[in-house]
């Protein structure tokens, strides 16, 4: 059994998103009484945590890593385990190595209802998520007793210029102070070195793809003729490489641009829009091209590298992803929604299950009050007002999120009992 007092809890940190949050997230927790420490695979991960006497250096190797987590979690003594995405290899064994001992596991993502939301769990998230398993009626059921006003969900991300510049930091670190860390090998198919050339050239390209973007969305919205969207994700991203029926985004894209080709009225276009953190990888923008010229839609397809989602879904016809968290802007607004990988949303009164030319050739409606039952239900277990990257973010997550992981309960178990403390949902993080 976990104990639940503070002054009992050993809590081992993992990888954290890019940046302070977590080494703030620690101060916060040994306040509170609890013990912490911070196991590090590289220099990325050491440059922002405060607390040497703290600090685990990992020098191993991925092959060596579970018997090392097993000794650490016991040597240690540890209660709880801390982690931001649960599919990595490390966190991977790591998770298990934990649930083999019944501890506590912490897993953060980016929210679900991104921006201004992060998602916090316990055990997994996306596609290992609880909610996996749950169906609006259950929901709905619990929200008996909860009657907030939900807020809009914000048209573009809150923090993207602080996510782009501590990735970028991060790499530099990785890059050029790693030589304690001589086995360290990213989760990523990526060089750190690629990784973070890509990091500044989008850091100090970001100004010019601002004004591309609103020319290209520009003409989009003045064109006059109806329109579906594919929402891109990044290829790295654990939703997709994890969760996903794809091995690529090229695949994924094959699959949208030909069924759009066969499907779609003739007047009707296609939008494919990048993700914002879309910093090149993949030949995106070529890939779009050359599928549609071979398909005969060149003059129908549009790509749209990054860009602010909201403006573009005022007046889209429907959209179709893999597993992404935009998704849920998309259900927001009672557009149809095609996806493929496995979601949180993707619950049968709100995602359709038509066949993807069926889908652009007249997709049906969304269940818009079962929607918004389940994004109502969301708010008030998992998804926490703030941001891991800007300062005004993390300080507005920092309110919520200690006590949620000291708690006994987890956000679903402590709604339904009646424990889950209010959240101000209308003071957004700006």
């Amino acid at each position: 059994m976990i104990p639940a007092t503070p002054d009992s809890r050993r809590i081992l940190f993992l990888q954290g998103p890019h940046g302070p949050f977590f080494s703030g997230l620690a101060k916060m927790l040994r306040v509170a009484g609890a013990q912490v420490w911070r196991v590090g695979f590289n220099a990325g991960d050491a440059a922002f945590w405060r607390g040497s006497g703290s600090y685990i250096p990992y020098r191993g190797t991925v092959e060596e890593w579970p018997q090392a987590i097993d000794a650490l979690l016991d040597s240690h003594g540890i209660t709880d385990i801390a982690l931001y995405g649960d599919t990595r290899p490390v966190h991977a064994a790591a998770v298990a190595a934990a649930k083999a001992r019944d501890l506590r596991i912490h897993v953060f993502e980016e929210g679900y209802l991104r921006p201004y939301w992060v998602t916090y769990e316990r055990d997994g998230s996306n596609g290992h998520s609880r909610l996996m398993d749950m169906d609006v009626a259950e929901m709905r059921q619990v929200l008996e007793r909860s009657d907030p006003e939900a807020p809009l969900p914000p048209s573009h991300w809150g923090d993207m210029s602080s996510h782009i510049f501590y990735g970028a930091a991060y790499h530099w670190f990785v890059m050029f102070l790693n030589r304690g860390y001589r086995n360290f090998r990213p989760h990523r198919e990526l060089s750190v070195a690629r990784e973070l050339r890509l990091y500044l050239r989008r850091l100090v390209m970001l100004p010019f793809h601002v004004i591309t973007w609103r020319i290209q969305a520009r003409r989009i919205k003045r064109g006059g003729f109806p329109y579906h969207l594919a929402l891109m994700q990044l290829e790295h991203d654990s939703s997709f490489r994890v969760h996903s029926p794809f091995s690529s985004m090229q695949d994924f894209l094959e699959e949208v641009i030909g069924a759009f080709a066969e499907g779609a009225p003739r007047h009707h276009h296609l939008v494919v829009k990048a993700h914002p953190l879309e910093t090149g990888r993949v030949p995106l923008r070529r890939e779009v091209l050359k599928l549609a010229r071979n398909l005969g839609v060149a003059d129908r397809v549009h790509y749209l590298h990054g860009g602010k989602l909201g403006r573009l879904l005022d007046d889209a016809r429907s959209a179709v992803t893999v597993n992404s968290t935009a998704g849920q802007q998309v259900l927001w607004r009672g557009i149809p929604l095609k996806t493929f990988g496995r979601a949180v949303y993707s619950k049968p009164e709100f995602v359709s299950d038509q066949p993807l030319d069926q889908f652009f050739a007249g997709a049906t409606r969304p269940d818009a009050r079962a929607y918004k039952d389940y994004r109502r239900y969301l708010l008030e277990t998992s998804q926490v007002p703030g941001g891991y990257y800007s300062h005004s973010g993390r300080r507005q997550l920092l309110r919520h999120v200690v006590d949620m992981m000291l708690a006994d309960e987890d956000p679903y178990d402590a709604l339904k009992s009646g424990t889950a403390a209010p959240r101000q949902h209308l003071r957004l993080v700006k």
